[in-house]
């Protein structure tokens, strides 16, 4: 796995540098045609070679490739700081020419061993054809991970009744039993139950995981139980995130959950925030550990068991077969391989993944059975584990490095998918499509794993898309393992006694300290000074102190990101030796950078950049982006918030970005027909227009937005614009894109009936955002045939909306609807309720006869059947 991610990795720096108008360094063409048709056949190769990964050969392919990045990459480093500072090795032409002629005859070599292995293996192939019989059986389709884990009836019955029994006092309900076995799919079972929810007062699920902070738990349960706003809880200290969780939680009836403890004194931390109200409140706990549900409560623990044989069977099949029959020839062997597993559902959903995707014949299925006997006199946890691996090495290539990868992220960590997507396309260990983008690849590749029940959806978007995944810690701790031991990445705090040569051969660090933060300023340091030779480091840390300059040294490094949601903070030296690192791809966070920094000298030395984040500190001011960004092709996500984004160079021989799909955070884009040449691909634009006192007409131009054909995207924001000036700006907007998605309007002050017209007749628009008098108006009335494909629509702070004369045949696809803080309107209309589509109604801060109609739409539609519509209403205006 580690060569195939290898060669991929080089691969893409040789294209990089092939299709770059103005590369750093040219290649010889004799020795760039050798390296690429190695490393097409060697690729070709791995995908069908069926040795194990840690043999002698693959090794070898692996330091061949890393050995022609490191000539590579050494000299382009060299060459850039050659041109713009004192510093850098004197690394020369022939230096690069003999280095990589060197790589190109070990690589020949290894390609004939590698054509004599395939000789060989087709051969054996060819030998044992005539023994295996095909069957056209279909497996179960996507989206197996849903698939419901065997709970006993009686067992869930009792949980239930002990969670809304007859007794008063606060109690502890723990869930017990080994990892794997399915102790958070039956909390969430039981969490999600019409019951529960009609019980209880308030409902929340904190995870709490091996490694947590006494903070967190407190900020977490607060938000989930809306104690307060989001941005006031975040800004709370400990004493007053648990002095506002009491008071919320006094007098009602709560059901908590904490999701994987592993120590009582993380519940001993907390507990003196759960009020005991004598009113039937319950905290249910998963864990492994008996001890500790004994501890905290010796009388009502539940402890979860196997599955048995037919429950595991029954599991597989429909994991592998959905509402299909196992065909007869496949029953036997499938019934042994249920068995094999022992009875744990973790095991068994995998096992299903891996044979949903795989060839359904009988000896692909007895090959499958035949690698779990040869793990069956392990123990229960290592078993599991063995399982696991089993099916990640049965996973096709192109997904293994994709997988390993997520051992990165903490555990129980909630993994955001579009920084996922950029971290994999970064990394370059996508294999390149050319009917599709490398974030496409990556979607399609995310898909495969969740398929294969690897990795867990954990949210949607608005759109059914996966927002959030997580990885279970089993699997996780697979993907350490292997990852360690192929040295695909390196977890520094698991690995303290790295010496420094043997961390200098490491391409991908992550720094993961664990819960104190004295350690993590030694760990990094000791990182960033040993491996030369690092194009990741990721790490999982809290903000740096002010008074420390981050230590960043490492010349080739491509990759710079946090793997959680931080707080970074870094002082001036620290941000300016960042855009040094002239290899750099992605930098996967905010730098606040101010006037003295150097962000406009040392950016053009990025010559590699793909996604760029930075924000300017000077908010009344918006500094002024450099215009080299204009002559950086590669760029894909660019979000530079609170700057002033140049006019491009002339010239014909500029750059197109082709490969842009974010443009965010822009000050008074200038959407110049030059400027939409210049972006051709772009997905998502989010711009915002005021006055700034420079060059403020000729920058409120959007004439050109309906040109840019692939926008799926647009967030627009001109609260703080005069009327004159949004007049104008909107009226040469001559139209939009019809390939918009999702659209977000602040301040527009359009007419509803313009917005009827104008954007109600986009056909393929699923989201509309309406904030701060995006329309003006005291009443609005729709027509058939105008948002044909809206699924969400949200109304915010318009405040002369009032009426709404509307038919459910006007919005045929409507999901959810949002109405804030909307102080006139008077009702939703009743035929809203009666859209075959709607999932949700939502209120917050409207009036009590809004609030009145929405309650009246959830009755009648109940009466009709209906039990499925939720209407939420939080807050509202007497």
């Amino acid at each position: 796995m580690a060569s195939y991610a290898a060669l991929l990795s080089l691969f893409h720096t040789l294209n990089h540098i092939n299709i770059h108008p103005r590369p750093p360094i040219s290649l010889d063409q004799q020795q760039l045609h050798s390296l690429t048709q190695n490393l097409t056949f060697l690729l070709d190769f791995l995908e069908r070679y069926s040795g194990e990964e840690d043999d002698e050969l693959e090794g070898r392919i692996t330091a061949a490739a890393y050995a022609a990045e490191d000539v590579i990459e050494s000299y382009i480093v060299c060459q850039i700081h050659a041109r713009t500072t004192s510093h850098g090795e004197n690394i020369t032409s022939v230096d690069l020419h003999q280095g990589l002629e060197r790589v190109i005859v070990d690589m020949d070599l290894i390609k004939k061993e590698a054509m004599e292995v395939l000789i060989k293996e087709e051969m054996k192939e060819s030998q044992h054809h005539h023994l295996h019989t095909n069957s056209s059986v279909s497996t179960a389709s996507a989206g197996q991970s849903s698939t419901t884990v065997g709970f006993d009836d009686v067992f869930i019955t009792k949980v239930l009744d002990k969670l809304t029994g007859q007794h008063c006092g606060l109690q502890i309900i723990p869930i017990v039993g080994m990892g794997g076995i399915g102790k958070t799919t039956l909390a969430i079972h039981i969490y999600t139950k019409p019951l529960i929810d009609q019980h209880f007062d308030i409902c929340a699920w904190v995870t709490i995981s091996q490694e947590y902070s006494r903070r967190n738990i407190l900020r977490v349960l607060c938000q989930e139980v809306k104690a307060s706003k989001d941005d006031l809880i975040s800004r709370m200290s400990e004493d007053e995130l648990g002095e506002t969780l009491y008071k919320h939680l006094w007098g009602r009836r709560f059901f908590i959950v904490m999701d994987d403890m592993w120590s009582t004194d993380a519940y001993d931390k907390v507990n003196s925030f759960f009020p005991n109200n004598n009113n039937g409140s319950r905290i249910m706990i998963t864990t492994r550990l008996s001890n500790l549900a004994l501890e905290l409560s010796s009388s009502h623990v539940f402890k979860m068991q196997f599955l048995d044989v037919d429950k595991s069977w029954d599991l597989l099949c429909k994991t592998v077969f959905g509402k299909l029959d196992c065909p007869n020839e496949l029953e036997k062997i499938g019934k042994e391989i249920a068995r094999n597993c022992r009875g744990l559902p973790l095991s068994i959903v995998v096992i299903g993944g891996f044979l949903t995707k795989s060839q359904v014949t009988r000896a692909h299925w007895e090959h499958t059975l035949q690698n779990l006997n040869s793990l069956i006199n392990l123990e229960d946890d290592e078993y599991c584990l063995q399982v696991l691996r089993t099916s990640y090495k049965e996973l096709p290539i192109h997904l293994k490095p994709c997988f390993l990868y997520m051992g990165v992220f903490p555990e129980d960590f909630e993994i955001n998918v579009s920084q996922l997507i950029k971290l994999w396309v970064s990394e370059g260990i996508l294999k390149p499509n050319d009917d599709k983008s490398l974030e496409e690849v990556a979607e399609e590749y995310l898909k495969e794993l969740m398929e294969r029940n690897l990795i867990l959806l954990h949210k949607l978007r608005w759109n059914g898309e996966a927002k959030l995944c997580k990885i279970h810690d089993l699997l996780r701790d697979v993907c350490l393992r292997e990852a360690q031991k192929q040295k695909f990445i390196c977890i520094v705090s698991q690995q303290k006694h790295h010496t420094p040569q043997g961390i200098n051969m490491e391409r991908r660090i992550c720094i993961n300290p664990g819960n104190s933060k004295e350690e993590v300023y030694p760990e990094l340091l000791h990182a960033e000074e040993s491996a030369s030779l690092t194009r990741s480091l990721l790490y999982n840390m809290p903000a740096y102190r002010n008074k420390d300059s981050l230590p960043l040294h490492l010349g080739l490094l491509r990759v710079y990101s946090p793997v959680a949601k931080i707080n970074n903070r870094f002082v001036r030296d620290s941000y300016n030796v960042i855009f040094e690192q002239a290899n750099l791809r992605c930098l996967l966070f905010k730098l606040n950078l101010d006037a003295e920094s150097r962000f406009h000298t040392l950016c053009p030395l990025l010559w590699n950049v793909q996604t760029l984040n930075v924000v300017s500190k000077y908010y009344h001011t918006p500094a002024m982006a450099p215009s080299e960004i204009w002559e950086m092709p590669l760029l894909r996500h660019v979000m530079l918030h609170k700057f002033v984004l140049p006019d491009p160079p002339n010239g014909e021989d500029s750059p197109m970005l082709e490969n842009l799909q974010t443009l965010s955070g822009i000050i008074n884009l200038k959407l110049s027909e030059e400027v939409v040449k210049r972006i051709p691909n772009a997905k998502k634009l989010k711009v915002r227009y005021r006055r700034t006192g420079v060059d403020d007409e000729g920058g409120f131009c959007l004439n050109n937005l309906g040109r840019l054909q692939k926008l799926e995207s647009f967030n627009l924001d001109v609260d703080r614009l005069g009327r004159g000036d949004k007049e104008n700006i909107l009226r040469n907007l001559v139209s939009f894109p019809n390939s918009l998605k999702k659209m977000s309007l602040n301040g527009t002050e359009l007419s509803w009936e313009e917005l009827t017209i104008r954007i109600g007749s986009l056909p393929h628009l699923q989201l509309l955002a309406l904030t701060l008098n995006a329309c003006m108006g005291p009443k609005w009335e729709t027509v058939e045939g105008q948002f044909c494909s809206l699924k969400v629509l949200h109304i915010s702070y318009c405040d002369d909306l009032k009426y709404w004369d509307t038919d459910s045949a006007h919005f045929p696809r409507l999901e959810h609807l949002r109405l804030h803080f909307l102080e006139e309107f008077e009702e939703i209309p009743s035929s809203i309720g009666d859209i075959s589509t709607l999932k949700s109604i939502r209120l917050e801060h409207c009036g009590r006869s809004a609030r009145d109609s929405a309650e009246r739409i959830k009755e009648e539609q109940e009466e009709n059947g209906n039990e499925d519509l939720q209407v939420i209403i939080g807050s509202y205006l007497e």
